[in-house]
């Protein structure tokens, strides 16, 4: 067996329409939208009565993407949208950006903070974002 490439992240979300306005005002393109439900959907991730909705949001270069998904049925157990950086589980996605001060300014004036604080780490300027639903995005400015 061998890998080809990595597909895309999937994320879980309440608000499925912040979270892609989110990730779209972070610079992603809209790839595509729907809604599953049915045998096929249910045999896949193993839960009885699935309704969804998703999005697929990627990078502009194609190579990164991500599947933003709303469950209507069932019910889920719920999340920690304010899970510290060492909770056990996917804590990030991180990002290469261009202008990381203006990055974080855009972002920040939509309601996403920093987790900490912008630093530098030899030739990069970095920070963790804290976004809609407590979805946390690494971003990275390479400035060496």
């Amino acid at each position: 067996m061998t890998i080809q490439r990595m597909d895309h992240v999937g994320i879980v979300v309440e608000d499925l329409s912040a979270a892609t306005a989110f990730f779209v005002g972070l610079g992603l393109e809209v790839q595509r939208e729907g809604s599953v439900e049915g045998g096929w959907v249910e045999r896949v991730v193993g839960l009885e009565g699935v309704r969804a909705d998703f999005a697929i949001v990627q990078t502009p270069d194609g190579h990164g993407r991500l599947e933003l998904t709303k469950y209507h049925a069932p019910e889920g157990p719920g999340g920690d949208g304010g899970a510290p950086a060492n909770t056990p589980g996917i804590r990030h996605v991180a990002f290469a950006v261009v202008d990381i001060d203006a990055v974080v300014a855009g972002l920040a004036a939509r309601g996403a903070h920093l987790v900490g604080g912008l630093e530098r780490y030899k030739d990069y300027r970095m920070c963790y974002v804290r976004g809609p639903e407590g979805i946390v995005v690494e971003l990275s400015e390479r400035i060496g």
